[in-house]
């Protein structure tokens, strides 16, 4: 039975790769998983694995030339006719003579084979996926990424859906994101309900045009039932399944059939639950009538109603008076007589509340933490930091430092700068265990812990060290950005040797974090303040003066970095700050 082998979508905003390498050739058998090709896009290189295991028949698009996602790239024979499918040497296509565009023709066909219906995915026997369909397969989100957890369906079985418009979550074990339509059309089928975890390139749903809609078991009645619930129903509070844990939509509060359906992000769904607001009464100003975090912060401002869902609020026991939790005997009338005691509440009260499961992100986050306290010897150092002149060297250079690169000035590319210069003085920190050994880096991949909604992500800046200081606040405010939209890659969430925290936005003068393993060291960054300090001078004489101080914590593994190499680093990092001269650019 023939594969097609699809160019795979990378992520939201990936639409095209360029094909640079080819590991098999036309007659070579190939196993499921093992790297068939290898791609370049605008942001990630990734080897591409093969969907099955059989003989490679046909290669439809040469080495250098450039498609589309979702557009069929070779042909895998499973089975018997894998015997037949060594092709002439005339039949592989050669690399085209410019480089091909996006929308530039497909390679030329075998003359023997008749033209393939339609460029996409069609592993599945045409009685499910008629020649009119186009199937939806779960994307490969980097090179080692081999399966991911559908967490919701953005449509349900017959609804239109426009090329490019979200239609599924999913969450890996180092993204969450949003996958994209590959075509216009009907949505006609969903054979992977929410919850389920698949392997990348397994079809997940199919599109077409008008037509039958199935309600098979792996159905999208099923898989919207499964998400929302009749809309009929009151909502109940319990424990969501493993196969519910996408949110619902907005609670059950009826749908005005008159209103167009919704079309938000992750987030806003997440504001809609806990202020009990129906999305379909909300104006969305963004992409396609898409409904923004602004959208709903203007419509809470107008007056809406909000407030968490009072069911999840327990109600006290109408028995308990504040009397209770005194002891017998502590409680007289005006009398001197004991008071009657008040009955506590029944003891199945005691475990009052509601149970989630972690989402996908979360648990994998406790492990980590969990295996970098187990297994690393965290010790602290932490360093007060005159920050002053940066703080001036900021607000001389803020105006026209974000009109020229496009980016706001914050005290965070001052400390990255600071971070490596100290490491190329002291590379110690950059360093991790391996078995017995010690392996010191050749460049600094900076980590930047970004906090979400929904858990806490440290997206990648690679060779920071080259970088100048316009590149670092650009990198590092692009990576923080997709990071929130769910539009980072899997290979820009790890590889990282270094990471800064920044406890200080939330209001914390410093904390003692965890080092993200395998690296050596972490550093976090507090508050930024104004404090009273004591100058003197090279006389002697002292001074008290207002100055801006910021408190910064070394964690790092006593394995690697001893309380000596730490003390050197953090002081070249002081020194570095205090004394800033540095061009901004």
């Amino acid at each position: 039975m023939p594969t097609d082998v699809v160019m795979p979508q990378l992520g939201e905003s990936i639409f095209e790769g360029t094909i640079t390498r080819w590991l098999k050739q036309p007659g070579e058998a190939v196993q499921k998983d093992e790297p068939l090709f290898e791609i370049s896009t605008d942001k990630v290189d990734a080897e591409i694995p093969a969907p099955v295991s059989g003989t490679l028949s046909e290669i439809k698009a040469a080495e250098g030339e450039t498609v589309q996602v979702h557009t069929v790239v070779a042909v895998i024979l499973e089975g018997a006719a894998a015997a037949k499918a060594k092709p002439a040497p005339s039949e592989i296509p050669k690399p085209p003579a410019a480089t091909a565009s996006a929308a530039g023709p497909q390679a030329p066909k075998p003359q023997a084979q008749p033209p393939a219906p339609q460029a996409q995915a069609k592993s599945r026997p045409p009685a499910v996926a008629p020649s009119s369909a186009t199937e939806v397969v779960m994307p490969q989100l980097g090179e080692s990424i081999f399966e991911g957890t559908i967490t919701q369906w953005l449509k349900k079985a017959g609804d239109a859906v426009q090329k490019d418009e979200p239609l599924f979550e999913i969450s890996t074990d180092k993204v969450d994101a949003e996958i994209p339509a590959p075509v216009s059309g009907i949505v006609r089928e969903i054979l992977i309900p929410a919850g389920e975890t698949v392997q990348v390139n397994t079809v997940v749903a199919i599109i077409g045009g008008p037509g039958a809609v199935s309600q098979g078991d792996g159905s999208p009645a099923r898989a919207a039932a499964t998400q929302t619930g009749p809309a009929s129903e009151p909502r109940v509070e319990a424990p969501p399944s493993l196969a519910s844990m996408a949110p619902p939509a907005a609670d059950a509060t009826p749908e005005p059939e008159s209103l167009e359906p919704v079309r938000s992000s992750p987030l806003v769904r997440r504001i809609a639950r806990e202020h009990k607001l129906d999305l379909r009464r909300i104006r969305g100003t963004g992409g396609n009538g898409r409904i923004t975090k602004e959208d709903v912060q203007r419509y809470l401002e107008r007056g809406a109603v909000a407030g968490p869902t009072a069911e999840r609020i327990p109600a006290p026991p109408a028995t308990v008076t504040p009397a209770a939790v005194i002891s017998p005997g502590a409680q007289r009338d005006v009398k001197g007589a004991p008071a009657p005691s008040t009955p506590l509440a029944p003891a199945a009260k005691a475990m009052e509340g509601h149970v989630e499961p972690m989402s996908r992100m979360r648990s994998i986050i406790a492990e980590r933490m969990l295996e970098s306290r187990q297994t690393i010897p965290h010790a602290y150092m932490v360093y007060r930091v005159d920050m002053t002149r940066v703080v001036r060297a900021r607000e001389r250079a803020r105006a026209a430092f974000e009109e020229r690169h496009g980016v706001k000035l914050t005290y965070m590319p001052f400390i990255a700068a600071a971070a490596m210069e100290a490491i190329r003085k002291h590379p110690i920190v950059n360093a991790r265990m391996e078995d017995h050994s010690i392996r010191y880096h050749d460049h600094v991949h900076l980590g930047i812990a970004v906090a979400l909604d929904w858990g806490l992500i440290v997206p990648v800046i690679r060779e920071a060290e080259t970088r100048s200081f316009a590149e670092l606040a650009r990198a590092m405010a692009d990576v923080a950005e997709r990071a929130r939209t769910k539009r980072l890659k899997p290979d820009e969430a790890s590889g990282s040797t270094f990471t800064l925290t920044n406890f200080g936005v939330f209001g914390g003068d410093f904390g003692t974090p965890i080092i993200n393993p395998p690296e050596a060291a972490i550093l976090a960054i507090g508050v930024l303040r104004k404090e009273p300090v004591v100058l003197t001078d090279s006389d002697g004489n002292d001074t008290l003066a207002i100055r801006s101080m910021q408190q910064h914590c070394l964690g790092f593994d006593h394995r690697i970095v001893d309380g000596a190499d730490a003390g050197r680093y953090m002081s070249a990092f002081k020194d570095a700050l205090e004394n800033w001269t540095a061009e901004i650019g």
